[in-house]
């Protein structure tokens, strides 16, 4: 699904504008980004957290040159779903979606 797929759906079951579920969709993921960039994780009771994680220093290898480079300590942004999300899933998901 992307996000016009998602936009459409929930315009379709909410009756909504498209272009105010566009409008919220976006102005919730530039809020999410804007809290992850200042330090602080979003937590969403019965989704998920969108967390940041800390990755250690380590030394990586430049293939062309093989030669060993030290990538430095750094942040990344994460979602780590709910238990209730996680179960949700487990339940409906009967097949490989690739099918």
């Amino acid at each position: 699904m992307r996000k016009a797929d998602l936009v459409n759906s929930i315009s379709d079951k909410t009756g909504v504008p498209k272009v105010d579920v566009l409008v919220t969709l976006e102005e919730f993921f530039s809020e999410v980004k804007r809290s992850l960039s200042s330090g602080e994780n979003v937590y969403v009771r019965g989704f998920g957290s969108f967390i940041i994680k800390k990755r250690a220093k380590k030394i990586g290898r430049h293939i062309k040159k093989n030669e060993a480079i030290e990538i430095p300590e750094h942040y990344i942004p994460a979602f780590k779903p709910a238990k209730v999300f996680m179960q949700q899933v487990k339940e409906n998901v009967k097949s490989d979606p690739k099918d």
